[in-house]
């Protein structure tokens, strides 16, 4: 089976135990107002144009017969600045493991292994499953890190092809939830409920968006909710809205 992703990155040091790669999945359910990966949202392959660095020399738009470039209707081999690329790539879980089990040394020396994150990997959680059972079988510790939107079935067999869990709870309050990430949390706290009994390791992760998850009513209802489960408070990306204009997309914090 294929996984689709648009990232790997080796040597991350917070997705998990010890030095890790970390592999982003292509694909998430939610749209919530602050995600600093739009290049994941969307489960499709995505032209990626670096608007801040083009020098407006219009190569890209000369017709070439260069045949992965034809879906794009523009070259992207040619711009002199290297702004356009792809997002997203198909890979067979076989192929993307034996890649990873290349640094076993490496994760091992380091009590660190491989993340799973996103988007979202519960999109693709067969793969993902799958991809981790390999890795387990080599040695290799496995992580994910997810929102915690899936179903009940995805939930809890990816969680328990895992070592360890990283799951977002961002909103406590249903409404406000749907009104900031696109849906109900009501699927998050059923599936957290399960993480929470089911014996595996887990780290519960906030982001704090000023006036919308920061709030003393908030953290406190998440609080209540989570019990004493580890629970991590992230800041705010200030940044997190560069990449939009590079996929042609609108950054919901600019709308707030």
């Amino acid at each position: 089976m294929e996984l689709t992703i648009f990232d790997i990155k080796g040597f991350a040091l917070h997705d998990g135990p010890g030095i890790r790669t970390t592999v982003f999945c292509k694909g998430c359910p939610l749209r919530c107002l602050w995600c600093h990966n739009p290049e994941g949202l969307s489960p499709k392959r995505q032209l990626c144009v670096k608007e801040a660095a083009c020098l407006h020399c219009g190569k890209c738009r000369v017709p070439c017969s260069h045949p992965d470039c034809q879906p794009w209707g523009r070259c992207l081999h040619i711009c002199p600045a290297g702004c356009i690329s792809v997002a997203g790539e198909k890979i067979e879980a076989e192929h993307l493991a034996e890649k990873l089990i290349a640094d076993r040394d490496v994760f091992a020396m380091s009590g660190g292994g491989v993340t799973f994150s996103g988007g979202e990997p519960l999109l693709q959680w067969d793969v993902v499953q799958e991809c981790a059972l390999l890795l387990h079988d080599a040695g290799i510790h496995t992580a994910m890190e997810t929102c915690g939107y899936a179903s009940c079935e995805a939930f809890r067999r990816t969680v328990l092809a895992m070592d360890y869990v990283i799951m977002d709870i961002k909103l406590a309050d249903p409404v406000l939830h749907k009104r900031y990430t696109g849906v109900y949390n009501g699927r998050i706290l059923e599936n957290f409920r399960f993480l929470q009994h089911c014996g595996k390791p887990y780290l519960i992760r906030t982001p704090l968006i000023p006036g919308i998850t920061d709030t003393d009513e908030n953290l406190t209802a998440i609080r209540e909710l989570i019990g004493d489960s580890a629970w991590e408070q992230l800041p705010y990306n200030t940044l997190a809205g560069a990449k939009y204009p590079n996929f042609g997309m609108t950054y919901g914090m600019e709308e707030t």
